[in-house]
Formats: structure tokens, sequence, C-alpha cells
């Protein structure tokens, strides 16, 4: 049996894809028939795309090409993204972790790669409610491992860096959180590679508790 480690804070930002909806079929299915248009490798692409937004990610695997040229591609792939929500299921355990952060009044938000449209998309297909503060595609500069969209919501939620805890699954979104000062807990098997705090194999592995305003997380 592996033991429970406890983490104090005052916030919680939350990863969607991996972390609170395993959306892999789907990314799997639109970025390998990209893979498959630009002539490049279906399995050294899902490699890079996990975590960031797709122009970064393309910016990344088509290191040539004009960054203009990314950013329109990304706009038509996000439509793919969000017509398609086939296979779209929660994490284990999400549900109720999201319901015991409401119940507990905890603050949290969202912190997504994904913009408003495929955000809403696939957390309405995977039956989960969407978190009063949220972070998406639209609101930051710059995609994971770049820190801006955590710095972003610890400010939306009126809490210090230090005193945010992450929830991620990727290595870029694990990054991002590092680089943002915050801890993180790692979701699933992927993010075990990448060195967060601590990993879970998924959200039934967490419980919260809240008292005088300090979050304590139990994890493991």
């Amino acid at each position: 049996m592996s033991a429970t480690t406890v983490l104090t804070c005052r916030a919680l930002l939350l990863d969607m894809d991996g972390t609170l909806v395993n959306s892999d079929a789907v990314v799997e299915r639109i970025w390998r028939r990209w893979a498959e248009r630009h002539g490049l490798d279906g399995d050294e692409v899902m490699k890079v795309v996990h975590g960031r937004q797709g122009y970064a990610s393309m910016a990344l695997l088509l290191p040539e090409r004009p960054m203009a040229q990314n950013h329109a591609e990304n706009a038509w792939m996000l439509e793919q993204e969000t017509a398609d929500v086939e296979g779209v299921v929660p994490v284990p355990g999400a549900g109720e972790f999201l319901a015991s952060l409401v119940a507990g009044s905890v603050p949290h938000a969202l912190v997504t790669s994904a913009d408003v449209a495929l955000s809403t998309a696939r957390m309405r297909a995977a039956g989960l409610g969407m978190p009063d503060v949220r972070v998406t595609a639209e609101c930051v500069g710059a995609s994971k491992p770049d820190p801006e969209g955590f710095l972003k919501g610890a400010a939306e939620l009126g809490v210090e860096p230090g005193e945010c805890v992450v929830f991620e699954d990727s290595g870029a979104g694990i990054e991002a959180g590092r680089a943002a000062g915050m801890r993180v807990v790692g979701v699933g098997a992927r993010a075990g590679l990448h060195g967060p705090d601590v990993v879970v194999p998924d959200l039934r592995a967490v419980r919260v508790g809240v008292d005088g305003g300090v979050v304590r997380l139990y994890v493991g």
C-alpha cells in the first residue's frame, strides 16, 4: 500500500485534457491525420502535441514554416477537434473530485491549452461541470510550457503562485507549473515521465479537506 502525501495550499489549478478529461482518442485521430498530410511520423508527432496549443506543436514539428501558417492551420484543427467528441470520457474520479472542490468552496481554476469552444465541448461530453474561473487559449499569448496560463489562473483567484497546486498530465504542463513556482500533482502514466512532485494514476487517489482557508490534499 502506497503512502499518502499531504500537500497544503490555498488554490488548485487544473489542466483539462489528460487530467480531468480523457480525450486521447480524439487527439490521436486528429493529429495522426495531420502528421500524414505533412509526411511526418505519427508516433513522433504524438510525443510533442500533448499539453501544448496546436500552433506551438506545429512550430516544433515544422520549424521552417512561418508562424502565421501555424496559427491559421491551428484554427482549422481546433474546429475539427471541437466537432469530434467520440471517445471523450472523464478521467476516473474527475466528477467526484470537482464536486468536492465546489462543496468545500475550494478556490480552483481550469487552465487549458484548449480554446473556449473546445474546452466547453469536451467538458460537456465528459459530463463534467465547468469551473467558474478558467484560463483558455484566448487568454494567453504563450502556450505551455510557458507559465503564463498558470500565473494568470493564480491572479484570477487572488492567490500567490507559491500557494497554488497544479494538476497536470503532460510534460509541457508540468514544466509550466514548475516555471510558475507551483507544486505539481501528476495525473496518469504520462505525467510520471516528467518529474512532478507526486503522481497519481487518476483522481480517485486524491481527497480534499479545508480548514480555515487552508486546503489539504491527501494524495495517494
